[in-house]
C-alpha cells in the first residue's frame, strides 16, 4: 500500500499543468535547503572549539545543555509557519476499499522524513563526534543525541496538533505566539526556570541512558493523538458545516457608481469577507499601515531618505500585494463557471484594479498621521501611492496571467504558499519593490529629495495616462491564457 501511495504521488507530481513552475520554484527552495545544511553543519563543527575558546572555564556540553530550552522554542515557532503537514489527494481513495488508518499512518510517516526533521541531524551528529573525540563517554554521548532526535520528532508531531486546534481562529498565529511568549516569560523572570529543567532532563539522560524511555512514551502519545485527529476528519463530507448561522448581509450597492465592474466588486467584497483566508489577509493590513512605526522613529533610518519610498511603496500597497498577486486564483473555484458567462473579460480585469486603487487611497489617507516625522516622509508616502496606482497595479495584473494555482480559501492566510504559482509571486517582489526603490535612491543620490519624489510621481501619472493602452494588452493576455488557467485550476495539485 505504501507503494502504491508513493506512486501515487510521484504521478500527480509529473502530470501536474503546474509542473514546470513548480519545478523552478523547487530549485530556488532546494539552494536554500542546502544553504540552511551548510550553516547547521557550519554550527555542529565548528560550536564545541568555539565554546572551548570563548569559555575555557566551562564545560561546553553543559553550555549547549543549557540552550536547548530556546532551540525547542524557536523549532516550535519555525515549524508552525513554515512546516506543513504532509498531504495528498485522498478523497478519490475513500471511495475505495482502502483502509483510512492506512492512509493516516502514511501521511504521519511521510512527515518524520521531512526536511524540518533532517536539518538538526547536521547540527547533532558533528557535536556528538566531536564529543566522543574529546573523550565523553560514547554510549551517553550516543543516548543524548538519539534524546535529540526523538525531541525533534515530538517537536514535529506537536505541531500538527497546535496548528490543527489553531485553524479554528481568525488570527491563526496568536495561540503559538502566546503559547511560546508563555514558556519564555515563566523562564525569563524565573517562576519556573523551564531551561533548567530541561537542561536537566537531558542531563539525566546522558547520565542515565535508560530515562530515554520517558521521551519515547511522549512520541508515541503524540503520534497516536495525531492519528486519532486525522482519522476523525478523514471522509468525504468532513468540510460540511454542522452548524447553521443566520446569514448576515452587507449593504453593496454604493458599489453602482462603478457602472459594468460593480457586480465583480461585489462578488470580490464578499469573497474577502466570507472566506477564512481572505478574510484573515485583511488583519494584515493593519500590520502594513503600522510598519512605518519600525522605522521613522529611528533617527537612524530618518537620516536615509531614500528608504522613505521603500515604506511608502509597502504601507499604501500591502493590499494590493496581498490581494492582487493571486489574481485571479482567488476564483479559481468558480473560475470555469465565471468564463462560461457572457461577461466582458476587461470588466472583470478593471473591477481587481479598481479595487486595488481605492485600497492605495484609503490605505494612504489612514497613513497621513506620519507626518508627524516630517514632511518629507508624507511627501513621499504620496508619490509612492501615485506609483503604486499607476505602475504597481498593473505590474500585479500582469503577473497574475501566469497564475496556474488553484487556492483553498477555507485555509489561514498567516505564511501560506499555497496557491503560489511557481516563482512568479516570488518574482514579482523585484519589480513591486525593489525596482521603486533604486530609481528613487539614484534619483536621489545624483539630485536631491524632491527631484526624485517628481520622477517617483511623474512614473505614475504616466502609467495613469496610459492605462486603457496597457490594459488592452493586459487583457489580451488573460484571453489567451483563459482556457489554460481553466484546466490548472480544475487540478488539486
Amino acid at each position: 500500500m505504501i507503494k502504491l501511495f508513493l506512486s501515487l504521488e510521484w504521478k500527480a507530481f509529473f502530470r501536474s499543468a503546474d509542473f514546470g513552475k513548480g519545478l523552478a520554484l523547487k530549485v530556488l527552495m532546494g539552494f536554500f535547503a542546502l544553504y540552511l545544511v551548510g550553516m547547521f553543519l557550519l554550527i555542529g563543527i565548528a560550536v564545541y572549539p568555539f565554546l572551548n575558546d570563548k569559555f575555557p572555564d566551562q564545560n561546553p556540553f553543559l553550555t549547549v545543555n543549557s540552550f536547548l530550552f530556546y532551540w525547542v522554542l524557536g523549532d516550535l515557532v519555525f515549524r508552525f509557519f513554515m512546516q506543513k503537514l504532509p498531504v495528498m489527494s485522498v478523497k478519490p481513495l475513500l471511495t475505495l476499499p482502502v483502509k483510512r488508518s492506512q492512509i493516516v499512518n502514511y501521511v504521519l510517516r511521510k512527515s518524520v522524513f521531512s526536511f524540518f526533521n533532517a536539518l538538526p541531524l547536521f547540527a547533532i551528529i558533528p557535536f556528538g563526534i566531536t564529543l566522543i573525540f574529546n573523550d565523553y563517554p560514547t554510549t551517553s554521548v550516543l543516548f543524548w543525541m538519539l534524546a535529540l532526535i526523538i525531541t525533534t520528532l515530538i517537536i514535529n508531531f506537536l505541531n500538527f496538533i497546535i496548528e490543527s486546534f489553531s485553524t479554528q481562529y481568525e488570527l491563526s498565529f496568536l495561540p503559538i505566539i502566546a503559547l511560546v511568549v508563555a514558556l519564555y516569560a515563566l523562564d525569563y523572570f524565573q517562576i519556573i526556570s523551564l531551561s533548567i529543567l530541561v537542561s536537566s532532563g537531558f542531563q539525566a539522560i546522558y547520565n542515565t541512558p535508560c530515562f530515554i524511555v520517558i521521551l519515547i512514551a511522549v512520541l508515541v502519545g503524540l503520534y497516536f493523538f495525531n492519528f486519532k485527529l486525522l482519522k476523525q476528519k478523514l471522509f468525504l463530507d468532513s468540510g460540511l458545516k454542522t452548524k447553521i448561522k443566520e446569514v448576515q448581509t452587507s449593504n453593496l450597492d454604493w458599489t453602482r457608481n462603478f457602472g459594468d465592474v460593480a457586480p465583480f466588486m461585489q462578488l470580490d467584497l464578499k469573497l474577502l469577507w466570507r472566506n477564512k483566508r481572505t478574510r484573515s489577509s485583511l488583519w494584515m493590513l493593519a500590520m502594513g499601515l503600522l510598519y512605518g512605526l519600525m522605522f521613522y522613529p529611528d533617527q537612524k533610518y530618518m537620516e536615509m531618505p531614500w528608504m522613505y519610498a521603500f515604506v511608502g511603496i509597502f504601507v499604501t500597497g500591502i493590499f494590493l500585494i496581498n490581494f492582487g498577486q493571486f489574481i485571479p486564483a482567488w476564483d479559481s473555484g468558480y473560475y470555469k463557471l465565471l468564463m462560461s458567462q457572457n461577461i466582458k473579460y476587461e470588466n472583470y480585469l478593471k473591477s481587481k484594479f479598481t479595487l486595488m486603487t481605492l485600497s492605495v487611497i484609503i490605505l494612504f489617507v489612514l497613513s497621513i498621521p506620519y507626518v508627524y516625522f516630517g514632511w518629507r516622509i508624507l511627501l513621499a508616502q504620496f508619490v509612492a501611492a501615485i506609483y503604486n496606482i499607476g505602475v504597481n497595479t498593473l505590474v500585479i495584473l500582469i503577473g497574475g496571467s501566469y497564475n496556474r494555482k488553484k487556492i483553498n480559501l477555507d485555509q489561514k492566510a498567516a505564511f501560506n504558499f499555497q496557491g503560489t504559482g511557481g516563482a512568479v509571486q516570488w518574482l514579482i517582489g523585484i519589480p513591486l519593490m525593489f525596482v521603486p526603490l533604486a530609481i528613487f535612491g539614484i534619483t536621489y543620490a545624483i539630485s536631491s529629495f524632491e527631484i526624485a519624489c517628481l520622477v517617483l510621481g511623474l512614473l505614475g501619472v504616466i502609467g495613469i495616462l496610459l492605462h486603457q493602452k496597457i490594459m488592452t494588452f493586459i487583457t489580451n493576455k488573460y484571453v489567451n491564457s483563459k482556457y489554460k488557467m481553466i484546466d490548472a485550476f480544475d487540478q488539486d495539485n
